[in-house]
């Protein structure tokens, strides 16, 4: 007997089967019996009666008799994508933007090894994905055949759970399962690998009547105690704060609302990880902007002097908390997470609770009206005037220029002449990443993607394709980077082919700014490779893919250029050139204390080669 592990970091589900695939089939609920189905139509069959509607894949010879089926039918469109990674971040950006997991389709071998970058970009960012993989036929497993590749060994640490099905006739049970499993508790990913004979081979189809897993059954009410604790605390804080993240936008739209009520009741500040963008209104007076190691000055001091936090699905990263103990030290910390395994990880908690943040929230809300909150809690004033004076520093201010674009003024403008149309913006990763998070305000949840925890390079443009499939009649806006949209920049013909309308938005600075900057701070200025020499011509290769492109350069130019962006129809790609050596701030040092931030260049003090921080 093998005993199976699944989860999200060192959460500890076991699962006691004799394959990882048996226990989808040994002990559920099934239907009368059914028709004699193949393996492919099984596959195909199950994820119709599942709702799935659209598949992003690439074909090749150990999943063809999956796509054959696939031809054969006409309820689920299938987007062919130009490389496996850009399946995946499309297949994110969809279950981002829909709520429901995308379904990502590829063969085996470097089929399965491409998407592994995207299977670990949705683990780190919670978001649930169905991964179906070619595999060589049983016989041939573990003899090096054309094409192998132990899948589920590779992909078990980057996913909820990985699946090698044995038995054609486990296969309705399997793919029922890895939904549940994806879906529930802390979202994820799941890899389902497919050897081609099992596709092939024929077997009874019985649809299964339940899809939960025998073992895996994550908590999702807090406990009554706990909630009581929490809000005796709350009621009674000085100065308290609401430390909230991309849990709290998993959880649905009915979360985003509860987090806004419980603000306006308890009258807290509220603060978003990167993750959490969108999760409260960002034009709300009590919005104190991203937190962290580029988030706003009010943000990262009120989190430090807080004397009650409660935080509400995020997970204490090392990008939010910067030195671990100098991290908000006077506070009551609450922290509220579907994933156990997340509680203590990074940052002790004085009351944690487990569960769903949309359930737990209501609870508060409930609770905070049960203890009679609003009239027994102290007077908040002297907290927000404290908090004014900080808003007071404009620490994202910057010096614009007449004749250059500033990189955070083409945000600002792409900002005031898209707002109006509620879009779905996707970034790549890097200065235009931190800048966007800084300067486009989210007002409401599902309209931010981004690669928080891995920090993927080339996520952007396709998550942006998958936001743009789900919801076809959106503005949806990829805002990159001249390094990064390189990452896959091939999926512009997945674009035209499938008319994803995406409206790519280049910042055009010539470097890795990111790099560059780390470099400026770290390495007195040696720029190692961090040049983006031989660019290409943005406008002619838009052209050559079948797409418009545009190109600004003048301010007096910028807003003119984002209006004919968004009125052309089509993907249209703008490449805008901003100023080449402009740093991304405010920002704190890796590793240094969350409030020793650095507003502009001209605070930087000259370099002591002896202390070099992480990137």
């Amino acid at each position: 007997m093998f005993i199976y592990v699944f989860g999200i970091g060192s959460m500890t589900a076991t699962i006691s089967e004799s394959t990882s695939a048996d226990s989808a089939a040994t002990d559920a609920s099934t239907t009368q019996k059914g028709e004699i189905l193949s393996g492919a139509q099984m596959i195909v069959r199950a994820l119709t009666e599942l709702g799935v509607d659209t598949i992003f894949g690439y074909p090749g010879g150990a999943v063809l008799p999956i796509y054959d089926e696939l031809f054969k039918q006409n309820k689920i469109r299938h987007i062919l994508v130009r490389h496996e990674q850009g399946a995946t971040h499309a297949a994110e950006g969809y279950a981002r933007t829909t709520g429901k997991p995308g379904v990502v389709l590829v063969t085996s071998g470097p089929g399965a090894t491409n998407a592994v970058t995207g299977l670990t970009d949705a683990m780190l960012d919670s978001i649930p994905l169905i991964c179906l993989t070619g595999q060589v036929a049983r016989a041939l497993i573990g003899n090096d055949a054309f094409q192998e590749a132990d899948t589920v060994g590779i992909t078990r640490p980057c996913t909820k759970h990985s699946y090698l099905v044995k038995e054609t006739a486990k296969l309705p049970k399997i793919i029922y399962e890895a939904f549940w499993v994806a879906e529930n508790g802390r979202p994820g990913p799941v890899v389902i690998d497919l050897p081609k004979d099992v596709q092939v081979e024929k077997a009874e189809y019985i649809r299964p009547n339940e899809a939960e897993h025998r073992t895996y059954h994550p908590q999702t009410v807090g406990e009554d105690a706990a909630i009581k604790v929490a809000i005796e605390r709350l009621r009674k804080a000085k100065r308290p704060i609401l430390y909230t993240g991309g849990g709290v936008i998993n959880a649905g739209p009915e979360a985003s609302k509860s987090l806004y009520d419980l603000a306006k009741k308890t009258n807290a500040p509220v603060t978003n990880t990167l993750m959490g963008l969108g999760a409260y209104p960002a034009s709300d007076k009590q919005f104190l902007g991203m937190l962290g190691m580029h988030g706003t000055w009010e943000a990262n001091h009120a989190m430090h002097d807080c004397d009650v936090m409660v935080c509400v699905g995020a997970r204490f990263d090392d990008r939010v908390t910067g030195n671990i103990e100098q991290f908000s030290p006077g506070s009551f910390k609450i922290h509220i997470d579907i994933d156990l395994s997340s509680i203590n990880k990074n940052v002790h908690v004085d009351l944690p609770i487990v569960g769903d943040a949309g359930v737990i929230l209501k609870q508060l809300l409930a609770e905070w009206d049960a203890q009679n909150g609003s009239k027994t809690q102290p007077d908040l004033t002297p907290w927000w005037n404290q908090i004014e004076r900080w808003r007071d520093r404009k620490c994202l201010s910057y010096k614009d220029q007449d004749d250059v674009i500033m990189p955070q003024k083409s945000l600002e403008r792409l900002y005031e002449l898209t707002k109006h149309l509620d879009p779905v913006v996707s970034t790549e990763v890097g200065q235009h990443q931190m800048w966007a998070a800084q300067f486009y305000g989210f007002d409401k949840p599902n309209r931010w993607l981004t690669s928080g925890g891995l920090g993927t390079m080339g996520y952007g443009f396709p998550a942006a394709v998958g936001a743009q499939i789900a919801d076809p009649d959106r503005l949806v806006i990829c805002i990159a980077g001249d390094a990064s949209i390189q990452m896959n920049i091939q999926e512009l013909s997945t674009a035209v082919q499938h008319n994803a309308n995406v409206k790519i938005f280049i910042m055009n600075n010539e470097y890795m700014g990111m790099v560059r900057q780390w470099q400026d701070l770290n390495y007195d200025g040696r720029y190692s490779h961090s040049y983006s020499d031989s660019l290409p011509d943005f406008v002619k290769l838009a052209e050559a893919y079948g797409c418009t492109g545009l190109r600004v350069s003048h301010p007096d130019e910028l807003d003119d250029t984002i209006r004919k962006m968004v009125e052309t129809p089509g993907p249209v790609v703008v490449d805008c050139c901003v100023a080449k050596l402009e740093n991304c701030f405010p920002m704190f040092a890796a590793g240094a204390k969350h409030t020793e931030i650095i507003l502009s260049s001209d605070e930087i003090e000259p370099k002591d080669d002896s202390v070099i921080a992480m990137v």
